[in-house]
């Protein structure tokens, strides 16, 4: 069971598989792990002390980030989630980043951005439209077309809680204009964008 792999000078965290989106450009449709990890389909949900022996077997000094995503909505285990951070933050000032489709309130019924408070460094939130209607035909949330708005409500909360707020957008499913869009939704919000490539 793939817990945690490596990406490129990262250490990337996968807790569960679960998440309430559908996302057409999901990589999980087609593959069965990514850059070169063994699957990242779980056979259960680790405990939050499974998760920190396998960060144990990493020696952090030599990597950017820990990173939480794996095949899954990190957030889905918010609680146990920040347990690891403070775990990590425990014994090493690596950086700590989420990427998260930003739904975070609409799954607990509450407010969430300020829990990250002093134990996430960066949040990654994926944006990929310009409008509630292209989202929704895009990322296909269980939660309905106002998850748009609770998707940026969200990021606009980790503004005041997170360090570095990153919102990204796919590049095969937007084009330039509607990037530049992004960028002023970006803006207003207090965010920087990121536009990312597709990777097969």
């Amino acid at each position: 069971m793939t817990i945690t792999y490596k990406v490129k000078n990262g250490i990337y965290v996968n807790m569960t598989n679960r998440c309430p989106c559908a996302c057409t450009f999901c990589l999980g449709h087609n593959h069965d792990g990514v850059h070169g990890s063994d699957s990242l389909w779980l056979e259960r949900e680790p405990t939050v002390s499974e998760v920190c022996q396998s960060i144990d077997g990493w020696d952090l000094s030599k990597y950017d980030e820990v990173v939480f995503c794996g095949y899954g909505e990190p957030t889905e285990r918010l609680d146990d989630l920040l347990k690891v951070a403070e775990y990590i933050k425990s014994k090493s000032d690596i950086g700590i980043r989420i990427n998260t489709n930003g739904l975070s309130d609409l799954i607990w019924g509450e407010e969430t951005a300020h829990k990250l408070k002093g134990l996430i460094d960066t949040v990654s939130v994926s944006l990929n439209a310009t409008n509630k209607e292209d989202y929704f035909k895009i990322v296909r949330p269980k939660f309905g077309i106002d998850s748009y708005d609770a998707m940026l409500k969200f990021t606009k909360d980790c503004v005041g809680y997170v360090p570095n707020v990153v919102m990204t957008v796919v590049d095969v499913v937007t084009t330039p204009t509607e990037q530049q869009r992004c960028r002023e939704i970006c803006s207003a919000i207090g965010a920087q964008l990121r536009v990312r490539p597709y990777e097969e």
